[in-house]
C-alpha cells in the first residue's frame, strides 16, 4: 500500500507542478520582453526630439546606463546607432511589416520595433540575453522540486501511518475471527481504523452476542424439552411407589390396583414417546428455521450486492405462518384426567374449576400442557400425600388465568422459585421457569402467592387469543370519555 502511495503522489505532484513550472517560465519571457517593450519605448521617445546619431547615441548611454550595449537604432541617416544583435533579413522584414516583431539572435532574443522617422523608417533594437529571460526560473523549478518531494514524503508517512491503522484492525479482525471458529465465543474486538473497518469491528461484536445468545438459547430449550421428559417419568415412580405400598392389600384390591397402575404406566410410557417426538420435532424446527434464515441473509447479501430490489430466485416472499393457539379449558380437562388419577393414588383431593368454559390463547398446545404438568408435578412431587390439589380456569377483560392452588406448605420465597435453575428440593429449577417462558411468549406472566386452601398458588396468565386486553389511555377520565358511547355522554351531559 506504500508503493500505490508513493505513485500515486508522484503522479498528481507532477500533473500539478510541470505545468507550474512552465508557467513560471512563460511568466519570466513575459516579462523580460515588457522590459525591452519599456526600453523600445524610451529610444522612441529620444528620436522624437532628434534624429543625429551622436545625440542619439549620448542619450542611450544615459538613459539605459549598463544596459546601453542591449540597444541599437538601424537605418538612422545611413548609419546603425549601437551594438545590433539581430540578422540583417530580420530588421528588413520588421521594416517591412511595419509592426514590432521579435527574433532570434545568438545568445538570446531581439525585440524590434519600426518607427517613422522624418518619412523614413527606422527600427529599435532590444536585445534580451537568455540570462534575462529565464531569470528566476532555476530557482523556482527547485523551489517546486522540494515541495513534489516534500509532498511525496508526507503522502508516505501519512499512507504509512494510514495503512498501519488498517492493516493493524484487520489482522485484529481476523484474529477474533480465527478465535470464534475455533470455539471462543468470548472475543470481542475494540472497532478502531477507517468507517468502514470500524463497522465490521461493530457488526462482528454483534454476530458474536448473537452466537453467544443462540448457544444460551439452545442449551436452556434443551434443558426445558428434557424437563418435560421427567413428567411421565414421576408418574412411573409414583406409580412404583403405589406398587410397594399395595403388597399388604387384598387380593381384589391389588389386582384392581395392579391393573390401575398398569394403566397409568402405559399412559405415562405414551406420554414419554410423544414428548420424544416433541423434541426431536422440535430440533429439527430449529434446525429448518436456522437454514431458512440462513439462506434469507444470503439472498439479502446477493440483492444488497447486486444493487437492486428484486426478490429472491425462489418466489415471492412467503406469507407469516399463523400464531398456534390452543383452547386452556380443553386441554386442562385433557390433561387432569391423568393427573386425577394420580392424585387419587395418594389419596389427594383433585377440583377443576371453570374448565367448561372457551379460553383460546396464543399458545401452542404442547407448549401449555407441559407448562400444566410441571406446575402440577411440582404439588405432586414436593408436597405430602393427601395434600388438596385445586386447579382453575376463568377469562375475564382479556385474559385468560389458569391458577394452580394446593394445600401444602406454600413457597417461602417465590421470587427465588421464579430463578431459573435454583430449587431447595434437589430439582433442575426449572418447572415455574418453563411455566414463566410459556406465559411471557403469550404475553402474560406468573405469580406466586398465598393459595386459598393454605398453601401455594401459582397463577399463570395469558392474553386472551379472540379478544386481547385494550391498552391503557394516556389521557385518564377523558380517554374514557371518548370511549363511551355519543349518546350515553349526552345523557349524563344533561
Amino acid at each position: 500500500m506504500t508503493w500505490v502511495t508513493l505513485a500515486t503522489t508522484s503522479m498528481v505532484a507532477l500533473a500539478f507542478l510541470v505545468p507550474l513550472g512552465l508557467l513560471v517560465q512563460q511568466l519570466a519571457r513575459e516579462r523580460a520582453l515588457a522590459d525591452a517593450e519599456r526600453q523600445a519605448a524610451v529610444v522612441v521617445a529620444v528620436l522624437a526630439v532628434t534624429t543625429d546619431p551622436v545625440a542619439v547615441e549620448q542619450a542611450l548611454q544615459t538613459a539605459d546606463g549598463a544596459d546601453a550595449w542591449r540597444v541599437a537604432v538601424h537605418g538612422l541617416a545611413g548609419t546603425q546607432v549601437g551594438t545590433g544583435h539581430a540578422a540583417t533579413d530580420d530588421i528588413t522584414l520588421a521594416t517591412s511589416l511595419r509592426e514590432p516583431m521579435t527574433s532570434r539572435a545568438p545568445g538570446g532574443l531581439s525585440y524590434l520595433e519600426p518607427v517613422d522617422v522624418g518619412g523614413a523608417t527606422v527600427v529599435v533594437e532590444v536585445f534580451v540575453p537568455d540570462a534575462v529571460l529565464s531569470r528566476g526560473v532555476h530557482q523556482a523549478w527547485y523551489a517546486l522540486a522540494a515541495v513534489a518531494v516534500g509532498l511525496v514524503l508526507a503522502s508516505m508517512i501519512f499512507g504509512r501511518r494510514l495503512a498501519g491503522k488498517v492493516v493493524g484492525s484487520m489482522r485484529a479482525l481476523t484474529r477474533a475471527a480465527v478465535a470464534v471458529g475455533d470455539g471462543n465465543l468470548e472475543v470481542r474486538v475494540r472497532p478502531t481504523g477507517p468507517r468502514e473497518v470500524a463497522e465490521v469491528g461493530v457488526a462482528f461484536n454483534r454476530m458474536a452476542d448473537r452466537l453467544v445468545a443462540a448457544r444460551i438459547a439452545e442449551r436452556e430449550l434443551v434443558a426445558d424439552l428434557s424437563h418435560r421428559l421427567r413428567t411421565p417419568l414421576t408418574v412411573l415412580r409414583l406409580d412404583a411407589e403405589t406398587l410397594d405400598a399395595s403388597d399388604t392389600d387384598t387380593e381384589f384390591t391389588a389386582e384392581l390396583d395392579r391393573r390401575r397402575t398398569a394403566a397409568r404406566i402405559r399412559h405415562a410410557i405414551g406420554t414419554l414417546e410423544r414428548e420424544i417426538d416433541e423434541l426431536i420435532r422440535t430440533t429439527r424446527e430449529a434446525a429448518r428455521k436456522a437454514a431458512e434464515t440462513g439462506n434469507a441473509a444470503a439472498a439479502a447479501s446477493m440483492a444488497v450486492a447486486g444493487g437492486g430490489g428484486s426478490a429472491p430466485a425462489g418466489g415471492p416472499a412467503q406469507p407469516a405462518a399463523p400464531t398456534p393457539r390452543c383452547d386452556v379449558s380443553e386441554v386442562v380437562r385433557e390433561r387432569m384426567v391423568f393427573w386425577s388419577a394420580v392424585a387419587g393414588d395418594q389419596d389427594r383431593p383433585c377440583t377443576v374449576l371453570g374448565a367448561d368454559t372457551r379460553a383460546p390463547v396464543p399458545v401452542p398446545r404442547a407448549d401449555l400442557a407441559a407448562a400444566l404438568d410441571a406446575v402440577v408435578g411440582n404439588v405432586l412431587r414436593y408436597t405430602p400425600q393427601g395434600t388438596a390439589l385445586e386447579v382453575a380456569v376463568s377469562r375475564r377483560d382479556g385474559w385468560v388465568v389458569l391458577r394452580v392452588d394446593d394445600a401444602g406448605p406454600g413457597i417461602p420465597d417465590p421470587e427465588r422459585a421464579m430463578r431459573r435453575g435454583v430449587s431447595d428440593h434437589g430439582s433442575t429449577g426449572l418447572g415455574l421457569d418453563i411455566a414463566r417462558r410459556v406465559t411471557q411468549a403469550a404475553g402474560g406472566s406468573v405469580n406466586i402467592g398465598r393459595a386459598r386452601l393454605g398453601g401455594a398458588s401459582v397463577i399463570m396468565m395469558f392474553e386472551d387469543a379472540e379478544e386481547p386486553p385494550q391498552p391503557a389511555s394516556r389521557f385518564g377520565l377523558i380517554g374514557r370519555l371518548a370511549r363511551e358511547p355519543r349518546k350515553t355522554f349526552d345523557r349524563r351531559r344533561r
